[in-house]
């Protein structure tokens, strides 16, 4: 058996539970942060979830996101976690739900 190998946290919060955190590997974050951000507009009418995940992907390493594995939890995670820090705006009038980069992203 394979020995589980030990990698870097960063504590990410989550825009619906305030005040709650939790730590996710450091790696798959930031490579899923970077995507996000540079998929999502920065104007008005910004992605539905599943434009997202769906622009996010074409962002990801292949060799952390081996056909896009996983993108849709690591891009929800990062968007709860950018929403919570004011670097994503959720426009709540708009249906479905649309997401775009707040101010301060880069």
């Amino acid at each position: 058996m394979a020995a589980a190998r030990d990698t870097e946290k960063v504590e990410v919060e989550n825009v619906n539970v305030p005040g709650s955190t939790t730590r996710v590997d450091a790696t798959m974050y930031r490579a899923a942060r970077l995507a996000l951000l540079q998929a999502l507009p920065d104007a008005p009418p910004g992605l539905t979830q599943a434009e997202m995940i769906d622009a996010t992907k074409r962002h990801l390493p292949e060799d952390l996101f081996p056909g896009g594995a996983k993108a849709g939890w690591w891009v929800k995670c990062v968007q709860l976690d950018l929403e919570a820090k004011g670097l994503v705006v959720r426009d709540r009038a708009a249906k479905p739900l649309r997401w775009r980069r707040g101010a301060g992203a880069s």
